[in-house]
């Protein structure tokens, strides 16, 4: 069994090929029998991956507002206390996020981006699920916010479509983090990204679509989807020397650890 940390299974792309339901069959044939479907925007999204995932039992989803969404009105009035209150309305509900930061497109001002992230820090210590966080030109930031939220507190996480530096990778294993790897990690240029995998422990591994983007070698290009998963985990397996069979294993193994709400 394959699970796929991360996707968007209400996404319209994904309409193409038959919504939700036709996605999840697809990734049920390939062998991804486990998807977690991400919130970005809480105001006009929540409730629909709520939906989908109370529809659907191998499915689970978060709640959080992206960094592009940081500033965004709708999704500043949200609390942490908010986002800790929806996340625990729902035994389907076992992540905080999509959040973290984002400076490559700052769809959204640093300073929203910030603040943003922080509620969701403190949401996921009053809830004790974990963080699911995005990193994108941000490395600096990433780790100082959380160092200064958390302040001794433990809180669990995964730096999802983990595409950073390597330095970035290790501060977040060293704080106890799990890194997510996408499709990206079978692009022929990777091979920064390639060389840190192979120091990752096996143990701190999730493998992901983050579909309907960044679709994996040989899909490079197309829509991606849960059932391509398989093709990130076999890149994976290949870096790390293990089988494939080990590896989805392995990962499925890390990610009821790290999400555990979803084994109940």
């Amino acid at each position: 069994m394959i699970v796929d940390s991360h996707c968007h299974l209400n996404h319209k792309r994904l309409l193409h090929l038959g919504g939700p339901e036709a996605v999840v069959a697809n990734a049920h044939a390939a062998g991804v029998l486990v998807m977690l479907t991400i919130n970005c925007r809480i105001s006009d999204e929540f409730d629909e991956i709520l939906g989908i995932a109370r529809r659907i039992d191998s499915v689970w989803c978060t709640v959080g507002t992206h960094p592009h969404e940081a500033g965004d009105e709708a999704e500043k009035k949200f609390t942490a206390e908010d986002i800790a209150a929806k996340a625990k309305s729902d035994p389907k509900v076992v992540g905080i996020g999509e959040t973290g930061l984002d400076y490559y497109y700052k769809h959204s001002p640093p300073e929203d981006q910030h603040e943003n992230f922080r509620k969701h820090i403190r949401a996921a210590q009053e809830t004790g699920l974990p963080l699911v966080i995005h990193a994108r030109d941000a490395d600096d930031d990433i780790m100082r916010i959380v160092r200064e939220e958390c302040r001794g507190m433990k809180v669990d996480g995964v730096m999802h479509c983990f595409s950073s530096s390597r330095k970035l990778g290790e501060e977040a294993l060293d704080f106890g983090f799990y890194i997510s790897l996408s499709g990206i990690v079978t692009f022929k240029n990777s091979t920064d990204l390639q060389d840190f995998v192979k120091d990752v422990p096996l143990d701190r591994l999730l493998v992901e679509t983050d579909a309907p983007y960044l679709a994996p070698e040989p899909h490079r290009g197309k829509i991606n989807e849960p059932a391509l998963t398989v093709h990130t985990a076999q890149k994976v397996a290949e870096l790390k020397s293990v089988s494939e069979e080990q590896l989805a294993t392995i990962t499925t193994e890390n990610f009821f650890s790290l999400f555990s709400k979803a084994k109940g």
